[in-house]
């Protein structure tokens, strides 16, 4: 199967499992409970647009990212909304589209 590239904001990947890979290490360089940079927040933004639940995710919009700890104690991004509520969601799922 050939490599199918991807561009996430700034970003370009050459294909979807090292742009997988770098949203990985994204979040693994934040402690737990940690707001997101704005640049990182970028990538983020454009690569929430990607999934599949994107309107359901997204609410009533943006404040900032974070990462905290999901199912099960393991580690994902968060989007925070001005209304104060709070959704979790999967890099992979915005890559991948599943």
């Amino acid at each position: 199967m050939p490599a199918k590239p991807i561009d996430l904001g700034p970003m370009h990947f050459v294909k979807r499992g090292d742009a997988v890979a770098y949203l990985n290490a994204m979040l693994h360089r934040y402690d737990l409970g940690d707001k997101v940079s704005a640049n990182d927040a970028v990538v983020l933004r454009a690569a929430l647009d990607r999934h599949p639940d994107a309107g359901m995710k997204i609410g009533c919009g943006i404040t900032h990212f974070s990462v905290r700890t999901a199912d099960f104690g393991t580690r994902c991004f968060w989007v925070n909304r001005p209304d104060g509520t709070t959704e979790k969601f999967s890099h992979t799922a915005c890559v991948y589209g599943t």
